[in-house]
């Protein structure tokens, strides 16, 4: 399993892909021909944001379990989301527990609570509680803008070998996008849990 640091949002899993890959090349892959309806506009090569946002939802779970990309556990979610001007922009949900929040709600509300089967305990996962008392679960969102660069337009409609090395490219660029911003979440969360 990857280790994540403060530095860490996501990484990408490429040893994970290549030992467990049911076409002997890659994990990833061989998803992306599975889902080949969600990469092309009616036999039509998507755009660039169209195939990074197509390319992430594969790589994640729950499409893929575990993902070629695997996000850190203490978030909720990082997705790629379309954006003004046929641009996308990374999402990050973070869950806040009430001891992050300026002013304290009334005590009596439930917070999130650590999963206890989370196996991380620097960056453990938070979940909903099962309770019979009120609840206040913020989460806070975070939309970072993704630079058109890092961004490509795929040279085929279909999957295969290059479509691959293309989509594994875009999501490696998006990792490394996102764990930039890392500090931004480490704000939110005091950087630890």
């Amino acid at each position: 399993m990857p280790q994540f640091t403060l530095g860490t949002l996501a990484v990408v899993d490429d040893k994970y892909d290549r030992e467990y890959a049911s076409d002997g090349g890659s994990r990833y892959g061989a998803y992306l021909a599975r889902k080949a309806r969600l990469l092309h506009e009616d036999g039509q090569p998507l755009t660039a944001a169209e195939f990074a946002r197509a390319a992430w939802q594969i790589a994640t779970s729950p499409v893929m379990s575990p993902g070629y990309v695997r996000v850190r556990p203490d978030l909720h979610a990082v997705t790629v989301v379309p954006a003004e001007d046929n641009e996308v922009a990374l999402r990050i949900e973070v869950p806040l527990r009430h001891h992050a929040l300026a002013h304290r709600p009334d005590h009596r509300l439930g917070d999130w609570q650590p999963d206890p089967w989370s196996n991380d305990d620097d960056f453990r996962r938070l979940i909903e509680p099962y309770t019979d008392k009120a609840l206040l679960l913020a989460t806070a969102t975070l939309l970072l803008p993704v630079p058109d660069h890092l961004l490509i337009e795929p040279g085929s409609a279909e999957p295969g070998r290059i479509m691959t090395i293309e989509a594994k490219s875009v999501v490696q660029e998006l990792t490394v996008w996102a764990n930039a911003h890392a500090h931004l979440v480490n704000d939110l969360t005091e950087g630890v849990r």
